[in-house]
């Protein structure tokens, strides 16, 4: 299995965006995407604080939204400790590290920047909630500190699967299709929000965010592969014909 792709959301700072690819290469992951990095990028101030960590901070790629991050993602994980109205799967770093070494396909998990933490678009994006179930009564932790916990995770899960490896290869009757990636995902809801908006499903217009958030939600829920994605897709497209068609 391939490590999961670190998206930093928004960071702030060079010097935490190079501590977070410090994290990572501790414990084997390289792949680093940044969405619109305050600061922009390269960022001067993150090699020194990478200490060696080159290899992520040079092929780390910059992307203008999550969306477009995330997009060949199948299985995309927000990290938050805030109850957003979204409802989806909430998963601990081990329970993600497990998901991420059984699950086939792109695995991704966003951070938010340094002050705020992911935004409610953002979040909505995912299809689990990663939360670490820290003291109630301080849940203050640093960008680094995150992105290490869950690249730990991923690396001790990973040590177990190794060992219990089962070298006989499935039968076809035992293989699924995987999950669709997310670009599939984006094309399915707006394809929905396309039907539904002419027949005024987002009124009120006071409420259009929330009803828009909670089909996403729907919608990302885990592992619609492929070809479910298709099926709706064609029966969405049959649904808005003209009878005369």
């Amino acid at each position: 299995m391939p490590g999961p792709v670190i998206v930093l959301v928004r960071p702030q700072l060079g010097e935490n965006i190079g501590k977070a690819a410090r994290a990572m290469l501790n414990f084997g992951l390289t792949e680093l995407r940044l969405v619109k990095p305050r600061d922009g990028w390269p960022n001067p101030s993150a090699g020194p604080s990478a200490a060696g960590a080159d290899i992520v901070l040079d092929q780390a790629k910059v992307f203008e939204t999550t969306a477009d991050a995330v997009a060949d993602c199948q299985h995309v994980y927000a990290t938050t400790v805030r109850k957003r109205g979204v409802t989806k799967p909430v998963v601990a770093p081990d329970e993600a590290a497990r998901l991420m070494h059984s699950e086939t396909g792109r695995h991704a998990i966003l951070f938010g920047r340094e002050a705020s933490g992911l935004g409610t678009d953002d979040v909505a994006l995912a299809r689990y909630i990663l939360t670490v179930p820290i003291n109630p009564e301080f849940g203050s932790l640093n960008l680094a500190q995150a992105v290490i916990l869950t690249a730990y995770e991923w690396s001790r899960i990973g040590r177990e699967f190794n060992a219990d490896i089962d070298l006989v290869q499935p039968t076809a009757e035992d293989e699924t299709l995987p999950p669709a990636p997310q670009s599939e995902l984006e094309g399915l809801i707006n394809h929905f929000e396309q039907l539904l908006d002419p027949r005024g499903y987002f009124l009120p217009e006071a409420r259009s965010d929330v009803t828009r958030r909670t089909l996403r939600s729907v919608l990302t829920k885990p592992n619609w592969n492929h070809l479910e994605v298709r099926t709706l897709r064609g029966i969405l497209t049959t649904l808005g014909r003209d009878r005369r068609d």
